[in-house]
């Protein structure tokens, strides 16, 4: 080995010592074999740098959050404006302008738009947060306030954050069972579809839970994410509506991930023409910035909320902070002038035939995709059913080492799942595809 290559290894080791030394060690997995983390060291577009200076392309967006490319230079730009400009406000006592205008560009893309063919004209109001977990404990409480009863029915495989309020709806164990003395458990857990035929009976139970009167909320993810990319059927949301309508419960949709164009429409609940009561905003917000939004109907957030008398009952110092307020609404803006929200929804589609023709299991194994927009499974099982999970993580391990950044997902770790910037290209996605078969035919 070359000097020069030591001491290249040396960045990664000594930023990876580093956080082993002085961060929780729950937090960074590291192979003991060396072969993950990469450490980044900067991005732009569709691709990251690590800092031995490789090149990766990133079929992750980090987590969805890059939906019009890693560093942006409109939201770069507006984000360094703002920091020169003003850095910070005051939430909850002194606004500055742009959470405002940032406030009116969510309503005017989500109730009004929604509503826009319809004879009732919708308006939304929002509460500003920092996580996409904090928007959901937002949407939680508003429930509350709107209802009076604290109930709320959630998903199987669900994943709503780890806050604890978020904690109590969010459904795998290894989240929960450390925290299980100081949860609330509030949240009541029912199957998710994830084919045609399971709807009916997930409408008796959900009736059943509803006609108890203690549930004020259904809490959903029109597509599951970290669960494993789960589509459920077209008819499910129109239910869950009907149903809440009729229990007078409120939905909430959690697009914390979906949301922004990632599925082809600026929010998956569009595939199925419901509108929610409340919807949970984050990732893609700001492509990179940390702040959410829960945002509800008008008429109902101020018939829950009690109007201000000089102290918020649900607050941040960094509420609505102008800079990631700025970088919003670039963000908006470069996905409706880029067209990005109808890209995400072709190259989906290209995404998805791509994986299903060029990608042939090895013997034993089979493979099923599935997808909306830019955000596609791939999910790898045994042919007796079993999730193949230590075949998924050897294949994302292998990806990366040649320069892809892939993540598993769904409790089993055994689906790879695809959610890259929505500026990704025809080639990109080819060039995916061929890595990715070329490792697998080898197993």
């Amino acid at each position: 080995m070359s000097n020069s290559s030591l001491i290249v290894s040396s960045k990664t080791q000594l930023a990876l010592d580093q956080l082993r030394a002085y961060e929780s060690p729950n937090v960074l997995y590291i192979a003991p074999d060396g072969s993950w983390p990469i450490v980044w060291e900067h991005a732009t577009g569709m691709y990251v740098w690590d800092v031995e200076g490789k090149k990766y392309l990133d079929l992750t967006a980090a987590f969805g959050v890059a939906a019009a490319g890693h560093a942006n230079p409109r939201v770069v730009a507006a984000g360094k404006r703002q920091m020169g400009r003003l850095l910070h406000a005051m939430g909850d006592v002194h606004p500055h302008v742009l959470k405002g205008k940032l406030a009116k560009k969510l309503s005017e893309i989500t109730f009004e738009r929604w509503s826009a063919s319809s004879q009732k004209h919708l308006t939304g109001k929002t509460i500003f947060c920092n996580s996409g977990f904090e928007s959901v404990e937002v949407a939680l409480k508003t429930a509350l306030l709107a209802t009076g009863r604290s109930g709320v029915i959630a998903f199987k495989d669900a994943y709503h954050g780890l806050g604890y309020g978020a904690l109590n709806t969010t459904y795998r164990q290894i989240f929960r069972d450390p925290f299980q003395s100081q949860l609330a458990r509030f949240g009541s857990f029912i199957p998710f579809p994830k084919k045609s035929g399971e709807v009916e009976g997930i409408e008796r139970l959900l009736r059943d839970l509803l006609e108890k009167k203690s549930f004020g909320a259904v809490l959903v993810e029109p597509v599951q994410g970290r669960g494993g990319i789960h589509i459920p059927p077209p008819e499910f949301l129109p239910m869950l509506r009907r149903l809440c309508d009729q229990y007078e419960a409120l939905l909430i949709l959690d697009e914390v991930y979906t949301g922004f164009g990632r599925t082809g429409r600026w929010f998956s609940c569009e595939y199925s023409g419901i509108v929610p009561d409340l919807i949970c905003l984050g990732k893609a917000l700001t492509g990179g910035f940390p702040l959410s939004a829960c945002v509800g109907r008008a008429e109902m957030i101020d018939r829950a909320w009690p109007r201000s008398t000089g102290e918020a009952i649900h607050t941040s110092t960094f509420l609505g902070h102008p800079v990631g307020c700025a970088m919003a609404l670039a963000e908006i803006k470069e996905i409706s002038d880029k067209n990005l929200v109808e890209r995400s929804a072709e190259m989906g589609l290209l995404l998805v035939e791509e994986l299903k023709s060029r990608i042939v299991p090895p013997s034993g194994f089979e493979v099923k995709v599935r997808g909306q927009g830019l955000m596609v499974g791939m999910e790898l099982n045994l042919m007796n059913g079993e999730p193949a999970s230590e075949f998924c993580l050897q294949i994302v391990s292998q990806m990366l080492q040649r320069g892809f950044i892939l993540l598993p997902d769904g409790e089993a770790g055994n689906v790879i799942s695809f959610t890259p910037p929505l500026t990704i290209t025809h080639h990109q996605i080819r060039e995916t595809v061929l890595a990715l078969s070329d490792i697998i035919a080898k197993k």
